[in-house]
């Protein structure tokens, strides 16, 4: 300016250094930087520089999470992948009793019973490894005191990648959460408790029926002197449960016997009960009467007083000695097929004889029949559990069963086999069932023997 001082302008181009201030009258000062202009510094909002490639022991979240995930009804552990604890909630802290000092830096197979140990070297530790997670598997943790806390298991891996790296979520982390199973433990055994004692019980229901068809059932006695005698009894299903076929051979004298084949209604320890009655009852019965149809009209009224509503049909027969070799035979039946006439050169046929069922009503009348029993004859008498053999369409039936009699029978000459007769039947109806009885099945066959 013309007559004065003239004084340098600042233009747009010329730049205040960054940081200098001048006051007026006073020295130059500088204003401090941002943080995130200052030289070497790193913006950690930045999602890369923000994670951290090493761990903290027992780091957790803040605030609202860090004190739910600390209270969750579960317990939840943070492991590497070499089971080493690095972080533990309060929950775990809880149910262990134990600080978490004594749990951080551990690994987790050191807090497990010795076979929760094993479990975890042959179980979690290979499937984790193999599919990087773990589901429901059971564990026992050791708590302080020594005492045993069954748990279920759960895991996953997570992460896996080198810091920093976005693919990989940072360094490899184990979570794990632990299901307190106490109840769940308790409930098991119980079951297994109830299976045992369902076995045992079975198996004393399986010994007390063998025990009563044997009573029920006794083995045949010393063959009679020129009498051939073969029996058989196959239970229903699996012999556990006791049913009313029954069968006795009894001598009155050494020359006269007593066969009895019979089926008392029912089954179980109710039936079982009946058909020991009747056993005794005819026994003491055929030592009174020597006509089977005053041993069943007595019968009848026995079992009819019981007070019981069990029935039975019964066939019996009485054998006497003859002096040529010969067997006179007396026939009674109550309400039971009648016996079968085996001979050489004929075709089985039923004797004719017939009579109501046992314990129904008093005063019955009951009918026999009289026939001789030569040689190379013999007469077969059976439960309904023969013809009511049910197969995969129909039933066994009477015509099924005389026509494997006829098969099994007396040949041209010489005596009836009757061991033969009673095991092939026994086998035939068995095979029409497909190898299995729905009904007990009882066969006894007598024949003269040399």
């Amino acid at each position: 300016m013309p007559g004065g001082h003239h004084r340098p302008s600042r233009g747009r181009g010329v730049r205040r250094r960054a940081g200098a201030r001048r006051d007026s009258g006073g020295p130059r000062r500088h204003r401090p930087l941002p943080a995130a202009e200052r030289p070497g510094a790193v913006d950690r909002s930045h999602p890369r520089v923000a994670r951290r490639p090493g761990r903290r022991l027992n780091a957790a979240p803040r605030g609202d999470a860090a004190r739910l995930l600390d209270q969750a009804p579960c317990g939840l552990l943070t492991t590497d992948p070499d089971g080493r604890v690095l972080r533990a909630n309060a929950t775990f802290l809880r149910w262990t009793g134990r600080a978490a000092s004594d749990v951080v830096g551990r690994r987790l197979v050191d807090l497990l019973m010795p076979g929760g140990r094993i479990f975890h070297e042959t179980h979690y530790a290979p499937m984790l490894r193999l599919q990087g997670s773990v589901h429901e598997l059971a564990l026992d943790l050791r708590c302080a005191d020594g005492t045993r806390l069954p748990v279920l298991v759960n895991a996953v891996l997570v992460g896996g990648g080198p810091a920093g790296d976005e693919a990989g979520e940072g360094p490899a982390e184990v979570h794990v959460a632990l299901f307190e199973a106490t109840e769940r433990r308790r409930y098991e055994q119980d079951l297994l408790r109830a299976r045992d004692e369902a076995r045992t019980a079975e198996e004393r229901a399986r010994t007390l029926a063998r025990t009563l068809q044997q009573t029920l059932v006794p083995p045949l006695p010393p063959q009679p002197v020129g009498l051939a005698i073969a029996a058989a009894y196959r239970p229903a299903g699996d012999g556990t449960q006791v049913g009313g076929d029954f069968y006795d051979v009894f001598p009155i004298s050494p020359d006269e016997h007593v066969v009895v084949l019979g089926d008392v209604s029912g089954k179980g320890v109710d039936a079982a009960v009946v058909t020991s009655l009747v056993r005794n009852t005819v026994r003491a019965l055929a030592v009174l009467h020597h006509r089977p149809s005053a041993v069943l009209a007595d019968l009848n009224a026995v079992i009819e007083s019981h007070e019981t509503e069990r029935f039975v049909t019964l066939v019996l027969m009485r054998l006497r000695r003859e002096g040529d070799g010969s067997w006179r035979v007396t026939v009674g039946v109550g309400g039971h097929p009648p016996p079968i006439l085996l001979r050489a050169g004929s075709a089985p046929a039923e004797i004719a004889v017939g009579g109501p069922l046992v314990g129904i009503l008093g005063d019955q009348h009951y009918d026999e029949v009289e026939l001789r029993l030569a040689a190379g004859e013999a007469l077969v008498v059976y439960t309904d559990g023969v013809t009511e053999a049910r197969g995969a369409e129909d039933y066994f039936g009477e015509q099924r069963l005389l026509a494997a009699l006829d098969r099994l029978g007396p040949g041209e000459v010489g005596p009836v086999d009757v061991d033969a007769v009673v095991r092939g039947l026994t086998e035939e109806v068995v095979a029409f069932q497909g190898g299995d009885t729905h009904d007990d099945v009882a066969i006894v066959a007598v024949a003269p023997s040399a």
